[in-house]
């Protein structure tokens, strides 16, 4: 019993180790970056300008700003400041190890699980979250699969020891659309198996929502008589309540042209808020998403064709296009190990015909507003929470470095796995002989 004592105390205190490895401390207080360009997205770039980040939040920019007493000064000459990269659809904080199904928690069982919440399943501590934060990444929205209804996503601030520390203000409802085609290249259905299979989810689908309208009636004649009668507990149409009644998004995933085509159609006689994710063949039918107006975040960007025909650059096209059409496009790594290379699927959008400007809007501000949370975060504004990033040149390229790093109003340490092992063996001891 002794011996297991110590044994147990052991593993507490390497839990501890670890986390405190992985969450290194970030510090707060009143910080102004002064002698910066800083790149509102919203506002044009104010040159050689001065932030305020006080009480977690920009509390003041511009040219002709007093820095408070007790402010602790960063000089940024000849560094830019950008307001935090938002990652609009990953696997962040859900695995650790994707061959180890230990550390999935992104897939769970069954098909309609809308109750599966993203925000209670993801580690705080997880190794992947400093890689990802110290390239400007700042926010991210962490999304469940696998599955019809495979549960709910959510936005997280990438710092905190809890969930409810990350959360950054929005959720939403994940919806896998039935696919109509291959489910890749190594898929060897045949053509009848894979109208059969679709014909069967779209069932499933219909039904599913048959049954959420349903209990949405039911609930809404409760209310409205004002009685204490409660439904008998029905986890899966209490998570897709919400979505019926239009109070919380439904996020579509979906990617083929067909696909697209036949979303647009399901969801227009629903009264609910939509957001299309993937859309990896929006390029094909943008203009039917422009007439529809519905937001989409489109990614990986960094990808291949969808079909062996098309043209070489497709993927990279794709935000742009649509985009030209009058749709309103974020942009997605759709990953969890490399989140850190979102600011290089924008720069792949915007060398493609995307832009830089919109590029860059399409990883902050659009983010933002497509999650309702433009008010707080996307740009640098007073008031706004200080989710800063500092660079030594443009996010979009490899070479350029991360100098420092805010996130909600704590400066963050420049430090995650990488830099740690890069330390560890520039300074070897014993070291090599010289």
């Amino acid at each position: 019993m002794k011996n297991f004592k110590y044994i147990f105390l052991g593993l507490i205190l390497f839990a501890v180790q670890w986390a405190e490895a992985q969450n290194a401390k970030g510090k707060t207080g009143t910080f102004a970056l002064t002698n910066a360009s800083l790149v509102t997205v919203t506002n044009g770039t104010i040159a050689n300008g001065t932030l305020i980040i006080a009480d977690g939040k920009i509390s003041a920019l511009g040219t002709d700003v007093t820095i408070p007493e007790g402010a602790e000064v960063i000089d940024c000459t000849g560094l830019s400041v950008y307001p935090g990269m938002i990652e609009g659809g990953s696997r962040l904080g859900l695995v650790e190890v994707g061959s180890d199904a230990r550390t999935r928690d992104y897939n769970e069982i069954g098909d309609v699980i809308p109750q599966m919440k993203a925000l209670t399943a993801i580690n705080p501590n997880s190794v992947l979250i400093p890689v990802t934060r110290i390239s400007g990444v700042t926010t991210a929205l962490t999304v469940p699969d696998g599955s019809l209804f495979p549960g709910t996503a959510a936005l997280v601030n990438l710092h905190g020891y809890t969930p409810d520390q990350m959360y950054a203000g929005f959720e939403a409802v994940v919806l896998s659309f039935p696919s109509t085609g291959k489910r890749g290249r190594w898929d060897s259905r045949s053509e009848e198996d894979i109208k059969k299979d679709a014909e069967k989810a779209l069932k499933q689908l219909n039904d599913a929502w048959e049954k959420a309208v349903a209990y949405y009636q039911i609930d809404s004649a409760i209310r409205a008589k004002n009685s204490k009668e409660n439904m008998e507990y029905y986890p899966e149409m209490e998570n897709l309540l919400p979505v019926v009644r239009g109070e919380k998004t439904l996020l579509v995933e979906v990617n083929a042209a067909n696909d697209i085509k036949a979303a647009i159609e399901w969801v227009a006689d629903k009264d609910v808020k939509v957001v299309f994710s993937g859309v990896s063949e929006g390029w094909r039918v943008a203009e039917e998403l422009a007439e529809a107006k519905i937001p989409v975040i489109a990614g990986p960007v960094l990808n291949i064709p969808n079909r062996e025909y098309d043209r070489y650059d497709r993927s990279y096209a794709n935000p742009g296009i649509m985009h030209k059409a009058g749709v309103k496009v974020a942009i997605k790594t759709a990953d969890a190990e490399n989140v850190r290379n979102l600011p290089y699927n924008a720069g792949f959008a915007a060398t493609y015909g995307m832009g830089k400007e919109e590029a860059l809007k399409a990883i902050t501000i659009v983010p933002a507003e497509i999650f309702g949370v433009a008010d707080k975060l996307g740009s640098l504004e007073k008031g706004k929470i200080a989710n800063v990033f500092v660079t030594d040149g443009d996010p979009f390229e490899t070479k350029t470095q991360v100098r420092h790093l805010f996130i909600q109003g704590w400066k963050i340490p420049m430090e995650s796995r990488q830099t740690k092992l890069y330390d560890e063996f520039l300074e070897r001891e014993p070291g090599l002989k010289k």
